[in-house]
């Protein structure tokens, strides 16, 4: 089993509202560089893992993925709506994600949850998810779609107080107007 943390970032680091769905000022950074930015492949390579594995959403993530994806027919949309999904929530229901298929909230400590999870986790975006699991020293890859942009601020994937980390260049590939790279923890 891995944990592999899975995000849109920019050349400085920010990985606050890339599609603009929350508002923010500097949201939507991802769009500049055109709607196929992330298109309707695997982008992030996730292969078997998505297939295989289950994806870890928090709430709002969870929320703005299930307007999208159900609605979608391509080949990676089909992935995405048959793979196992655990909500990180508080406040929502399994009847409440049962809009997306293979939803279910997840049931207790979110720590000790992927602790105890045989398949491989994939964190798709959900900061907070993948903060709490970083501290936990629970992330064993990480997967970065990287944007050539520069928003000076906003919320970043490793912040400045956060823990260190040492991490070994898996791969890196230009997509789109990105690019993909992956580490792993030393």
């Amino acid at each position: 089993m891995s944990v592999i943390v899975v995000d849109l970032i920019t050349l400085d680091g920010v990985v606050s509202d890339p599609d603009g769905s929350q508002g923010t000022p500097l949201g939507g950074w991802m769009f500049r560089h055109g709607g196929e930015a992330v298109g309707t492949e695997d982008r992030f390579r996730l292969g078997s893992a998505l297939d295989e594995g289950v994806l870890l959403l928090g709430r709002v993530t969870w929320q703005l993925f299930a307007k999208i994806w159900p609605g979608r027919e391509d080949p990676f949309a089909r992935r995405m709506n048959a793979a196992a999904k655990l909500v990180a929530s508080r406040t929502l229901t399994d009847l409440e994600t049962s809009v997306w298929p293979n939803s279910t909230v997840l049931d207790g400590d979110l720590v000790e949850a992927v602790r105890s999870e045989r398949r491989d986790v994939l964190v798709l975006g959900s900061l907070g998810i993948a903060d709490r699991l970083r501290a936990a020293d629970l992330v064993d890859e990480y997967r970065l779609l990287t944007f050539p942009t520069v928003l000076g601020a906003g919320r970043r994937l490793f912040p400045v107080e956060g823990p260190r980390a040492d991490l070994e260049l898996l791969d890196v590939e230009q997509v789109g107007p990105g690019v993909l790279t992956r580490y792993r923890r030393v």
